[in-house]
C-alpha cells in the first residue's frame, strides 16, 4: 500500500525544515567556533522597574498622616540555609562550622530607614497565638504596632510599588 501524497508532502517539508534549522546554528565550514545564536534568545535587560517589589524589614514607626498612614523602615536581609550560615559567619556571629539557630539570621546593617505610603486598605497580617496569622488594619498596626513590632522584635515582609505598601505580612521567628 502506498502512503498517500499528501503524507509524503509533509514529510518531506518536515526533513526541509529540520535540515535548514540544524544549518543555521552549524559553525561555518572554514570556523572552528559555533555560530552565535540569534538575539531572540538571549535574556533582554528590563526596560523598567518591576511593579512591585517585596524586601524585609523592621517597622520603626506608622502614623496617620493627612488621611493616610507613613511608614518608617529599617531594611533588612532575612537570610536562610548556607546563605544565612555564610553570612553569619562574615559578619563573626558564628565560628566557622557552626550553624545558625533555626535556620536562618537577620543581617541588618545600615539602620537607615525609608519611608513609604501606607493607604489604610492595605492588607496587614500579624503573628498572634504562636504562629498563626492573623489579618488586622492598617489603623490596629498603627494604635498597637509595640504589640506586632516591639523594638526587639519581628520584622515585616513588605510589598511596595514604587513609594506605597501592598501589603505588610509578620515573619514569624522563634
Amino acid at each position: 500500500m502506498k502512503p498517500p501524497r499528501l503524507v509524503l508532502t509533509a514529510l518531506a517539508v518536515l526533513v526541509v525544515a529540520v535540515s535548514a534549522s540544524s544549518n543555521r546554528w552549524a559553525a561555518p565550514a572554514s570556523s572552528s567556533v559555533a555560530a552565535t545564536p540569534p538575539s531572540v534568545f538571549l535574556p533582554q535587560p528590563p526596560t523598567q522597574p518591576p511593579r512591585e517589589i517585596v524586601f524585609y524589614g523592621h517597622i520603626k514607626s506608622l502614623t496617620r498622616v493627612a488621611g493616610r498612614f507613613e511608614l518608617r523602615v529599617d531594611p533588612a536581609e532575612f537570610l536562610g540555609g548556607t546563605t544565612a550560615n555564610r553570612a553569619a559567619i562574615d559578619d563573626r556571629v558564628i565560628q566557622p562550622g557552626d550553624v545558625v539557630p533555626n535556620d536562618y539570621y537577620v543581617r541588618d546593617e545600615g539602620h537607615r530607614l525609608l519611608t513609604y505610603v501606607v493607604p489604610a486598605t492595605a492588607r496587614v497580617t500579624v503573628i498572634t497565638k504562636g504562629v498563626r496569622a492573623t489579618a488586622i488594619t492598617v489603623a490596629e498596626l498603627a494604635r498597637t504596632r509595640q504589640r506586632f513590632a516591639p523594638n526587639n522584635g519581628w520584622g515585616f515582609w513588605i510589598r511596595v510599588a514604587t513609594d506605597t505598601v501592598r501589603s505588610l505580612d509578620q515573619q514569624y521567628q522563634p
